[in-house]
């Protein structure tokens, strides 16, 4: 059973945990999510399509990312996240953490921060292992390609993180 530290709303770790997906947390409670993104040295971003059998937002493009579990620290989960859905080990690529935001949503259980990391690191596309479960696919894409999937409404997370896209 996977668990998750609870966070108060200035991020800092409660000692409570909850279970993975129970969505127990009251208002001014918070789970932790990290969110990498990977940058070539061209400019270009590696995203990921989102399996069709996902119950939320199959299809959907996103960048790597997911829950930090219990005992582990932000930068640990983003690391994790990404080798697990890429097969790319970040460790000592260029970069790190840029931000993070937070998102409230009032009597669902559901509130939560978000890290953004970026990491540069020239890979071959043959470096990539997608993990089956989550990944559909992949793609190498430019900013303008990115905006261009969250103008069509399919880009998880965009406006939220949409600086993290500039070079």
């Amino acid at each position: 059973m996977e668990y998750w530290d609870i966070y108060d709303s200035d991020k800092k770790k409660t000692g409570r945990k909850m279970k993975r997906n129970d969505w127990i947390l009251k208002d001014g409670e918070y789970h932790l999510t990290v969110l990498g993104v990977i940058m070539r040295p061209d400019g270009k971003f590696l995203i990921t399509q989102r399996v069709m059998t996902k119950a939320w937002a199959p299809g959907w493009w996103e960048v790597s990312g997911g829950a930090a579990q219990a005992g582990e620290e932000s930068e640990e989960a983003v690391k994790r996240e990404i080798k697990e859905e890429t097969g790319l080990d970040v460790e000592g690529a260029k970069g790190g953490y840029v931000f993070t935001y937070k998102r409230e949503n009032p009597g669902e259980g559901d509130n939560y921060f978000v890290d953004i990391y970026r990491y540069e690191m020239d890979f071959d596309e043959s470096d990539l292992k997608l993990q089956e479960a989550e990944t559909l696919g992949y793609r190498i894409a430019s900013p303008e390609e990115i905006k261009a999937l969250a103008d069509e409404g399919i880009f998880l997370h965009y406006d939220s993180i949409k600086r993290v896209f500039e070079v």
